[in-house]
């Protein structure tokens, strides 16, 4: 049991985190029978994978992909002993320069499809709470078992 904390619990923690926070939203939608509190779940559910979409896009010791436009780029090649030679602009050797790569720096993309997903999932909820609200004035009542036996019965406010 030990081991398997030290080699998996402890070093994925957040993913960990995510799993739990993201099966009590699920558990929320599932066993609640109260319309809202299905919302809540849903909620509760969509903020636990949005953290952990961004949580993937983080790389220890990366920095932002922006790139300094004012600095002439550094042409990269390889000299003829073998390592990495750096010119500038006029030929010159400049070994403090270096080209960027792309495992320095950190993915914007997960990023930015999660501030989609957030916008997209405000916009979900105030429709849900809206038409809750209209379920609330036709049936008296935001229960799902009452909801579904006045709507067998035929016996509810149109």
């Amino acid at each position: 049991m030990q081991d398997f904390i030290q080699n998996f619990v402890q070093p994925h923690f957040n993913y960990w985190a995510y799993v739990i926070v993201m099966m009590i939203g699920f558990w929320a939608l599932i066993a609640k029978r109260n319309l809202i509190k299905k919302l809540i779940g849903m909620s509760i559910f969509q903020s636990a994978i949005i953290l952990f979409y961004v949580s993937l896009g983080v790389k220890d010791g990366a920095t932002i992909p922006i790139i300094d436009h004012h600095q002439p780029a550094p042409i990269h090649e390889v000299s003829q002993e073998g390592h990495d030679a750096h010119y500038n602009s006029h030929g010159e050797e400049e070994a403090h320069h270096h080209k960027p790569v792309a495992a320095e720096f950190v993915n914007p993309l997960p990023h930015v499809l999660m501030l989609t997903a957030i916008v997209v999932g405000v916009a979900t909820l105030g429709v849900a709470l809206a038409v809750s609200q209209s379920i609330y004035k036709d049936f008296g009542t935001l229960e799902e078992h009452e909801i579904l036996e006045q709507i067998k019965t035929g016996d509810f406010h149109d």
